[in-house]
Parts: structure tokens; C-alpha cells; sequence
């Protein structure tokens, strides 16, 4: 080897020994070809654990592994794309493996919906999985056969490179090994060099870290400011977090829901709009909780500790209503099986035009009560146009007096009140009866709340499909001041997201719900005057539905999935709310009855 004049011998030989082992260390793993992987555990999008007897039985197994920010990951996935195209219907299963140490799962979920990428993606907290099978680096490969044994590891191909990229690949190495191992061969190269983004991990400590955190002055105002409104006495929280005692009890748990961002629940991409109901706790706030229950989790001097918020006591989330309107029937909801839906008109009739600033249905029994929608109904019947609100899992109520714009609900002379109700078996015979709580405005109402809803009907999701396209939309006919948006499908729903198209054709993305959860139906609320939208504005919503054996809570994945209201069914509902840009009612009601003012 010839050395350069002007390096120093000693030097030369320093950097050609690093060298020389640096090669060897991209291959190297305790791991070896032909290991048996017995299994690796991993998260999916909707937070439910797997491993690889929940992959089911196939022919090969493509492991990818992938961070949100390595841009090799970024420039391979249309790659893997072709190759997914190419192998899924030879009985190949590819899974994208997110070992990204700062990577959420709502991260994990979107990247797969950036890229319109139909296969599972999973999470892999501190690098389990990518330890079992000997992965280094992002997006290194791991090809398992169908015993699970390891017969290709390495790079997808070498065309992108840290350094650079080739026009070519000169060689597809992951599509050649797929090819041998469905032609029942050795693989001819089983294992290449990765040289992508290294994974780093934050590995859990098995003793106490040195933390200066303590409850009282860092930790309390975050655990009462975002979970205690729902995790205190007489709510359907499973437990209180009032107290430095109640937080260390559920210590375990509260790590584990912050890491997959489950609690506080909120599914929104956060690169996509703000919304004024957003309880999701920033970056700082989570790593100081898990940093300070990573410690001794001290408590801290007690004159610091902030003053205990305080909630009326009423069993209404609006506060105690003006109006409370009980179904006459209590329904009897049988042990098992399916119940067709109820219809009910409420005792009420609204003799004058009425105006409402918060409605709410609260079931007697929630335990039965699947869902519940409501509309009010005149001589003319009820529509989808007179559509007012629901009560649905996870759901909050319309409280109309958050937007603080003198929006309120007009009720017409005449009407009443009408629910669907869906109701669900427990095992046991129930007993149920539903009030709808109404709470007039206190304040000059000056905007009428308008709405629509995206609901396209005679699509057909056939069997084993893991992200069948949906889309819909609908054209403003005014000015519109964006106020809320809401998603409703059901367990087949995988995302949907809402566009705003104007009149020149920019497209903007309004809300995107990359990981949809059925149990946590949220609104999702938009400030007044921060989303004006003209007239002529499209607005669509674009869904995907898995009907795959992979997704944990899907019904029959041979079965072709059409509309219908039980849960075995699918819908597609994309709620907006908004009020006229150019509307100045005016209007004074009675705050007893929202009546108007003579």
C-alpha cells in the first residue's frame, strides 16, 4: 500500500487497521444465517403488542427496519413499495419495523401514510427486535423463511448510499434472495453490507436515575392540567390521579401510555393544523414525567405543591343543564347477540324557534350504549341536514360556548328531539334509559352553526385488503370560519384524512388521523378565525380501511365488508362544522329557555 508523503507512518497504519475493521464490523452479529428467530415483540399502530406468531404463516417474511428521519429510509420506501406490489400475492409478508428513539407511534403511522404504504408497520421500543435478528442500521433488511429462520440480511440494494447515489443499482439484493427463497433455493448472497443510519436506542435503566425533578413543582401542574379532568372520582376513568400517591401507584402504566401516546387521547399528526382542544402533552412535558418516574420520583417541598383544580359536581360533562329531556322507555338490552337500533322521539316539543349553546346525551346504563346519534325531527321527518350531534366512545359533548364566538344550534318551532341508539350486549340483561342535557346561550347569539357530512355510499371492501381507498367531498356554498371536524368508522378504519381544495386548486391539509381509533372517537375543534375557508372551497376526506388478517380487531377478514350500522359493517363519516364568515345575527334569547326576545 503506498503511503502519502505527508502522513505520518504511524498514522497510516492507525487509519488502515480502522479500516480494515470497520468493513468487517457492518456485517458482524452475533446473529448468524440460519438462525431461528423464536420471536420478537413489537407494537402496532393501535398500540396492541405483537410477535411473530400474529403474522400468521407464510412463505417469507420481510422485515424492514425504518426511523422517520433517516433519509435513506425515505428515498427506499417507493422502493419497497414495487417490491411489495411484486411479492405480496406469493404469500411474502413485509413488515416495516420503526426503531426510531424519538419516533412516536402516531410517527410510525403517519410515514406509512405519507407513503401510501398498505403493510403493517410496527414499533420497536429500544431496539428489541432489531437485537434479536442482528440489525444494525436503517433500512437494513432481515429476510425469515417460513420456519422463521434468518436466511437474508442486509441492504434492499446499493443505490443509495450515505455518501451518495448511483444512477442504478448494480445489484437488487433483496428482490434476488425473495426469488431464491420462493424457488425453494440457497441464497446466493445472504448477507451485504447496510451502511444507512445507525439506530441508537434509549435503553430503560434497571436502577433509579439522578433526577432534579421533583412532584409538587414539575410534575403535579402537568398530571393536573392534563389528566385530571377525567382521572378523579365519579368519572369513567379506571383510577384517580389527584395525588403524588395516585401517580406513583400507576406508575408502570402511566410510562407506558405516554411512550405510545395513547393518554391523553388524541390522534391528530401534529404536522397537520392546531386544534384549541388539543390535551396532548408537548415533548418537554413527557420527557420530564418520564424522566422524574424513571427516578426516586421525589415529592417536593409541600408549600410548592399547586392548588387541586376544582370540578362541579354534576354528572354532566356541560355543566348542569337548563333543559333535561328522559326517554318515556327504559329499553331492555338482551345478554347476547345483535340489537337492532332503537328509535326515539324525546317528550319535548320545541313550540318557538330555539337556540342552544351546548347539548349532551348521557346514557343511565353507559355500558350498554354502543352509540347514540341525535337529530331533531319536524313534520317533514329527519335527515342527515338536521343531523345535531353524538354520543360515541371516547367522544366529547358539543359545547358551543368553548369557541366563545356567540355560535350557537337552532332548533326550529315545531321540532323534536330524535336518537338512534345502538345499543350492545355484555354477557348480561341490562336495563337503560337516556337523558339529553341542553344549556341556552348566556350571551347574545350573532352565528348559526352550520355542518355537513361526507358520506359516500356503494363502495365494497374486499377480503384481506389492508388499505382500501375511500374519498369524498363537498363544495362550500359560503364563506366558512372552520370550526370542527370529526371521523366516524368503525373497526376496520385505518386513517382518513380532510382536505381544503380552493378555487385555484392548492390543496392544504386540514386534519389527519394517521392511526383512527374506534374507542376514541374525538372532535377535533379549530379556533374561531384561524381556518377561513372561501366559497367554492372542496372540501374532501380521503380514508383507509384494513380488512386484513393483521388488523387485531377485524370481524372476518374473508368477508367483502360494505355500509351498515352494526360494527361487522363500515362507515365512512367525515363530519365539518362552521359558521358563515359573513353572518352577524344579532340575536337576544331568553338564557332560561333560548327562546328569542320579543
Amino acid at each position: 500500500m503506498k503511503i502519502h508523503s505527508k502522513i505520518p507512518f504511524t498514522l497510516a497504519l492507525a487509519i488502515c487497521a480502522a479500516f480494515a475493521v470497520f468493513i468487517p464490523s457492518l456485517l458482524a452479529s452475533d446473529v448468524t444465517i440460519g438462525t431461528k428467530i423464536e420471536t420478537i415483540r413489537m407494537k402496532d399502530i393501535r398500540g396492541v403488542p405483537r410477535d411473530l406468531n400474529d403474522l400468521g404463516s407464510h412463505q417469507a417474511y420481510v422485515f424492514v427496519f425504518v426511523t422517520s428521519d433517516c433519509p435513506i429510509v425515505k428515498k427506499t420506501l417507493p422502493k419497497l413499495l414495487d417490491l411489495y406490489n411484486t411479492y405480496h400475492t406469493q404469500d411474502v409478508l413485509f413488515v416495516c419495523v420503526n426503531v426510531g428513539a424519538n419516533d412516536t407511534l402516531r410517527d410510525v403511522a403517519s410515514q406509512a401514510l405519507e407513503y401510501q404504504a398498505p403493510w403493517l408497520f410496527v414499533k420497536d421500543y429500544d431496539a428489541q427486535a432489531a437485537k434479536a435478528i442482528g440489525i444494525t442500521r436503517t433500512p437494513q433488511v432481515a429476510v425469515l423463511n417460513s420456519r422463521h429462520e434468518l436466511v437474508y440480511r442486509g441492504r434492499v440494494d446499493d443505490q443509495f448510499r450515505l455518501g451518495g447515489t448511483k444512477p442504478n443499482a448494480s445489484r437488487d439484493d433483496l428482490k434476488i434472495a425473495i426469488d431464491e427463497l420462493l424457488a425453494g433455493k440457497n441464497i446466493s448472497i445472504p448477507e451485504t453490507i447496510a451502511d444507512g443510519c445507525a439506530i441508537s436506542t434509549k435503553s430503560p435503566t434497571a436502577t433509579p436515575i439522578q433526577s432534579d425533578l421533583n412532584y409538587q413543582q414539575h410534575i403535579a401542574p402537568i398530571v393536573l392540567g392534563h389528566c385530571a379532568n377525567c382521572h378523579r372520582p365519579g368519572t369513567a376513568a379506571p383510577f384517580s390521579l389527584l395525588s403524588h400517591q395516585d401517580v406513583v401507584a400507576h406508575s408502570e402504566m402511566i410510562q407506558e401510555v405516554i411512550r405510545d401516546e395513547t393518554m391523553p387521547p388524541w390522534y391528530a399528526n401534529k404536522h397537520h393544523g392546531k386544534f384549541q382542544n388539543d390535551r396532548s402533552l408537548s415533548t418537554q412535558q413527557k420527557e420530564m414525567l418520564l424522566e422524574w418516574l424513571a427516578s426516586e420520583r421525589s415529592i417536593g417541598p409541600q408549600d410548592a405543591a399547586p392548588k387541586e383544580p376544582q370540578f362541579e359536581e354534576t354528572p354532566w360533562r356541560i355543566g348542569t343543564p337548563d333543559l333535561i329531556i328522559t326517554t318515556l322507555e327504559q329499553h331492555t338490552v338482551p345478554a347476547t347477540g345483535f340489537v337492532p337500533y332503537k328509535y326515539v322521539v324525546l317528550p319535548h316539543v320545541f313550540l318557538s324557534d330555539t337556540w342552544v349553546s351546548a347539548f349532551e346525551i348521557r346514557p343511565l346504563n353507559p355500558a350498554v350504549v354502543h352509540h347514540c346519534n341525535m337529530a331533531y325531527a319536524t313534520s317533514k321527518g329527519a335527515s342527515e341536514e338536521t343531523f345535531i350531534t353524538g354520543y360515541v366512545p371516547g367522544g366529547q359533548p358539543m359545547d358551543l360556548t368553548k369557541f366563545d364566538n356567540g355560535v350557537a344550534y337552532k332548533l326550529p318551532a315545531g321540532s323534536a328531539l330524535g336518537l338512534q341508539i345502538h345499543y350492545t350486549t355484555t354477557g348480561q340483561e341490562q336495563k337503560c334509559r337516556i337523558q339529553v342535557g341542553l344549556r341556552f346561550p348566556k350571551e347574545q347569539v350573532r352565528k348559526q352553526l352550520y355542518h355537513f357530512v361526507l358520506d359516500p355510499r356503494g363502495w365494497k371492501i374486499p377480503p384481506g385488503d389492508p388499505a382500501f381507498r375511500i374519498t369524498s367531498k363537498h363544495e362550500l356554498k359560503r364563506d366558512a370560519d372552520l370550526l370542527g371536524l370529526f371521523t366516524h368508522m368503525h373497526v376496520r378504519g385505518r386513517d382518513m384524512t380532510f382536505y381544503a381544495i380552493d378555487p385555484s386548486g392548492s390543496k392544504e391539509t386540514l386534519l389527519q388521523l394517521p392511526n383512527y381509533n374506534f374507542e376514541w372517537q374525538l372532535g377535533y375543534e379549530l379556533a374561531p378565525g384561524t381556518k377561513l375557508l372561501p366559497k367554492g372551497t372542496q372540501i374532501e376526506a380521503v380514508a383507509h380501511y384494513d380488512n386484513s388478517p393483521l388488523n387485531p380487531y377485524n370481524p372476518d377478514p374473508k368477508a367483502t365488508v360494505e355500509y351498515g350500522p352494526q360494527t361487522v359493517d363500515e362507515m365512512f363519516n367525515g363530519f365539518v362544522f362552521y359558521v358563515d364568515q359573513n353572518e352577524s345575527l344579532q340575536i337576544n334569547v331568553d338564557p332560561k329557555n333560548g327562546r328569542v326576545k320579543k
